[in-house]
């Protein structure tokens, strides 16, 4: 259960953390999703659920991000 509640959030996090580290989004996503395959590599995500809970909450974050880097550049 911890597994599929950490995979709603972390990984749409993740992306919002890199992208605001990178400024850029694309690079947040690339980076996550290299974290989330050595996981799966390693053996830590078990299950085809739970893949596709980290593939959502990939969406969630990267379109967050997205959004979040186009309200910055209209700022400027």
């Amino acid at each position: 259960m911890s597994k599929i509640i950490l995979g709603i959030f972390l990984p749409g996090l993740l992306v919002i953390l890199f992208a605001r580290v990178t400024y850029n989004h694309y690079v947040g996503l690339i980076l996550t999703v290299a974290l989330i395959a050595a996981s799966v590599s390693k053996g830590y995500t078990d299950s085809w659920g739970l893949i596709v809970v980290d593939a959502a909450s990939l969406t969630v974050g990267f379109w967050y991000s997205n959004r979040m880097m186009n309200k910055a550049k209209q700022k400027t």
